[in-house]
């Protein structure tokens, strides 16, 4: 456990290179901030702390510059209660209270609010169909023979299949038809709402055919993620070197990639991995941090940035909070 001196020049050292990008050197420290100790003695507390992993030097610096183990220690104890500037929290409010749409156009949407707020890749992966129950169920007749199913779930997805029924129907079935269907779907996953004919119990015959039509149709085993990354440019922008770039931008390009690294981080139960902690080397010089969703108490999703090791782990822990909060809220009120 470090002392508390060395404690205080690490977080200064943290907050200096975070703030700069620049190596941090012991005179500068020593003249900047309020230690009763000369430069020699900052000097030697930084070589013990190098010494101890927490920091590193560059070649063409006598400056030092923190080691992922260096900014763990300022993650763990370090990092202050982060809240949003009221700009933000007025951003934040302003897009919730205005996101009235589909659940991929919020998503997406999200991750650009994300990467506003940042200036980091964000990631934002949306709950999944087979955990979502039926809200609504909607048929409209396009033809004797042709209708629309439109089926509404709690997440907010919508399921709309074109169903030819092979018999003559009129607008009085399709009406039979709704009812029958929204005593049968309604509340319950689509995985669970039967298919077969006989399961369906109404005394009409082509209202029992059409709902046998209906339950077909609907993709009831579909159990992909709704993904998105954004905020490509601002990740290019934040490293100098070209293969740093250009193995991190690959990275975000393959989706797997991304969904089996957050998948990894909340099995582990992390909220911030930084640098080699999550195991995905061509985002070694990454940290990602991220929040659930949470909504009607489950947890239905996944946001977070993923920036520089040397991000702003403050504001980064705080902006993804409140959005996830809000998105939770959202998908709850959907």
């Amino acid at each position: 456990m470090l002392d508390d001196r060395k404690t205080a020049i690490l977080r200064a050292i943290v907050e200096e290179y975070i703030a700069t990008a620049q190596p941090v050197g012991s005179s500068h420290i020593a003249n900047s901030h309020e230690f009763a100790v000369s430069s020699a003695t900052v000097r030697n507390d930084m070589a013990i702390l190098e010494r101890d992993g927490f920091l590193t030097h560059t070649h063409t610096s006598a400056g030092r510059i923190p080691t992922d183990k260096g900014y763990r220690f300022f993650v763990d104890n370090l990092v202050p209660a982060g809240t949003l500037g009221t700009i933000a929290q007025a951003k934040v409010g302003e897009f919730f209270e205005s996101a009235h749409f589909r659940l991929e156009e919020t998503l997406q949407r999200t991750s650009t609010l994300l990467t506003q707020l940042t200036n980091y890749a964000s990631v934002v992966i949306g709950p999944t169909v087979e955990v979502a129950v039926v809200r609504s169920v909607q048929l409209v007749r396009l033809s004797s023979h042709h209708i629309t199913a439109v089926v509404v779930l709690s997440n907010g997805a919508v399921e709309n299949e074109q169903i030819e029924v092979g018999i003559d129907i009129t607008d009085a079935h399709i009406s039979a038809t709704s009812s029958q269907l929204q005593l049968m779907m309604i509340s319950k996953p689509l995985r669970d709402v039967p298919v077969h004919r006989l399961q369906v119990k109404h005394s009409n015959d082509v209202v029992s055919r059409v709902c046998e039509r209906v339950l077909e149709s609907l993709d009831r085993t579909r159990s992909d993620e709704t993904f998105f990354v954004g905020g490509a440019a601002q990740m290019a922008e934040a490293f100098d070197a070209v293969e740093i770039v250009r193995n991190v931008l690959h990275a975000l390009e393959q989706q797997y990639v991304v969904v089996t690294l957050v998948r990894d981080m909340l099995d582990r139960g992390l909220s911030v991995a930084i640098g080699a902690e999550h195991g995905v080397e061509p985002l070694s010089a990454c940290s990602v941090v991220l929040a659930p969703v949470i909504a009607d108490g489950t947890m239905v999703g996944t946001v977070g940035v993923l920036g520089p090791t040397r991000m702003n782990y403050s504001q980064a822990l705080a902006t993804v909070e409140a959005v996830s909060d809000r998105l939770g809220r959202r998908l709850t009120e959907n």
